[in-house]
């Protein structure tokens, strides 16, 4: 169901002219669901009658003829007692899922959803549980309630800061952001989240906008296959691959209402794929700091139950997720691992990713997908084709110039002066290291210093790390060849600038320094 709250009414109202007898409505904003009934009720000439019934406080009249008095709390005596309600009356049942397991309690629903198709009464089950008893489900309408609209949100805002009585420093763009931000959330959540940043600085700014993405984590408790990465990785803490980073910065309004006005779709996502340790993870965590969208990660193998069906159902309520949080970036870390089919699964691998490749080729929600790859021959080829993403990447080794900038993000992370250092004959002597060597060599020559009486590093102490390590370049040179083949023939865009494509290491044949990275 989109988000939209029209859209939301417009089937209510369909439903009940169609005289649907049982409604199973489930979502967790139970005052926001009953005020939208309300409201459908209301544009019925005549209004219809729409009352609401709870175990504690019994009927209670909310539009229509106000003429209804019983005070029944016993479940099956106030389902009896619609019989006293008009012939058109919209009844709702709050919590009521608590009463699924009494066998009288479902044989008497499903009684009156049979004998309610000859007027015009409708019951309302409005549950925040995602379960209904087999005995009902043929015979009820399952509707999942969308999360509030941006337009919704938006209105909340406004009442909250004209009543608040704060001085607001939101920027156009910051405004639109921080509303994107709280997508997903319920009402309350939202408005919690909203007076939180409020009250912290006593104003609200660009800046919150980071706050509000913080408190976006707790919803993914509702997925295992959904972990939340707080935004730490900013753009200064990732070396070199300028290519990417201006094809990044040149889509971060993609997601605006600006953007969408001009006509631009959402970008749709990226590839990344290449040599291990070159930073495909770290640019994941990077794209999410660089756009200010909360960034969650697919864990395939939490996808994957023992139950018959559930695996698919598990992934189509993570991706389900993924959408109400949206605009979000969704990272798939290693994708080529989740396509090593298992051959004894009676095909729950096949088809679980089959819905997978199907949902990034068809979903309209700005779920922005960032996919990381190191093995390039255990892709699919379906998955790298045009229309599920919108570029692939290869991260080479880094050249000179990216080693010099990845060792001053490395020391300046381990509170050390990049210019207390001979930075250019470090970039030298770490060829065909790429960055995640580059960090341990670092580390390593800290640990030397540190157990010599806590001195100071030195440019030596991480010349002579560098000289004990083996790269992967040279450990795994085959291996490593293949992977630059690839970008040699032309199947992908390098990250890195052209002028900054690093020579081979002793004994690799393959001469990348001339290729264009811009594809025609």
């Amino acid at each position: 169901m989109a988000r939209t709250e029209p859209d939301f009414s417009r089937k209510l109202n369909v439903s009940l002219r169609a005289r649907v007898t049982l409604i199973v409505v489930m979502t967790p904003e139970e005052e926001r669901v009953v005020a939208k009934i309300k409201d459908v009720c209301e544009t019925w000439d005549p209004p219809r009658q729409c009352i609401a019934w709870d175990a504690v406080d019994g009927y209670s009249v909310i539009a229509g003829n106000k003429n209804f008095h019983t005070q029944s709390r016993d479940p099956l005596a106030a389902l009896d007692d619609i019989q006293k309600t008009d012939e058109n009356a919209v009844v709702i049942f709050k919590d009521f899922h608590e009463y699924w397991n009494n066998p009288q309690v479902k044989r008497r629903i499903r009684n009156f959803s049979h004998s309610f198709k000859y007027n015009r009464r409708s019951i309302v089950i409005v549950t925040p549980v995602q379960r209904v008893p087999e005995e009902i489900r043929d015979d009820a309408v399952l509707v999942h309630f969308p999360p509030p609209s941006a337009a919704e949100l938006s209105s909340d805002l406004d009442l909250l800061l004209a009543t608040s009585g704060i001085e607001v420093a939101l920027s156009k763009a910051g405004r639109e952001k921080i509303i994107q931000a709280a997508l997903g959330m319920t009402l309350n959540q939202a408005r919690r989240s909203f007076s939180k940043a409020i009250v912290t600085k006593g104003t609200l700014d660009d800046r919150d906008i980071d706050t509000i993405i913080a408190d976006k984590k707790d919803i993914l408790s509702q997925s295992d296959a959904l972990e939340f990465y707080s935004l730490t990785e900013t753009p200064d803490n990732v070396g070199g691959l300028m290519v990417l980073k201006d094809w990044l910065r040149l889509r971060e309004r993609a997601f605006t209402e600006e953007a969408r006005d001009y006509g631009l779709p959402s970008p749709k996502g990226i590839a990344l794929i290449g040599i291990p340790g070159t930073g495909k993870s770290l640019t994941a965590k990077m794209i999410a700091d660089l756009w200010h969208l909360p960034l969650l990660r697919l864990d395939v193998g939490a996808l994957f139950g023992s139950l018959v069906g559930e695996s698919e159902e598990r992934t189509r309520r993570a991706l389900s997720l993924a959408e109400t949080i949206a605009p979000c970036i969704l990272w798939v870390d290693e994708i080529e691992k989740a396509f090593a089919f298992g051959s004894g699964d009676a095909g729950t691998s096949q088809r679980v990713f089959a819905h997978l490749l199907t949902w990034m080729q068809d979903k309209t929600s700005p779920c922005f997908v960032v996919a990381t790859a190191n093995n390039i021959a255990a892709l699919p080829p379906e998955l790298l084709r045009k229309g599920r993403f919108d570029e692939i990447f290869f991260l080479d080794l880094p050249s000179t110039e990216e080693r010099r900038e990845i060792f001053s993000v490395h020391l300046k992370k381990r509170k050390c002066v990049p210019a207390d250092y001979d930075l250019d004959l470090l970039a030298q002597a770490s060829e065909g290291y790429v960055g995640a060597e580059i960090e341990q060599t670092v580390i390593d020559a800290m640990y030397l210093a540190f157990n010599e009486n806590l001195r100071r590093v030195t440019t030596a102490d991480i010349l002579s790390c560098i000289k004990k390590q083996v790269p992967l370049s040279i450990s795994q040179r085959e291996t490593v060849d293949s992977l630059r083949a690839y970008l040699a023939e032309g199947r992908a865009v390098s990250a890195s600038r052209p002028a900054g494509r690093t020579t081979a290491p002793a004994g690799q044949t393959i001469a990348l320094e001339t290729f264009d990275p811009i594809r025609t």
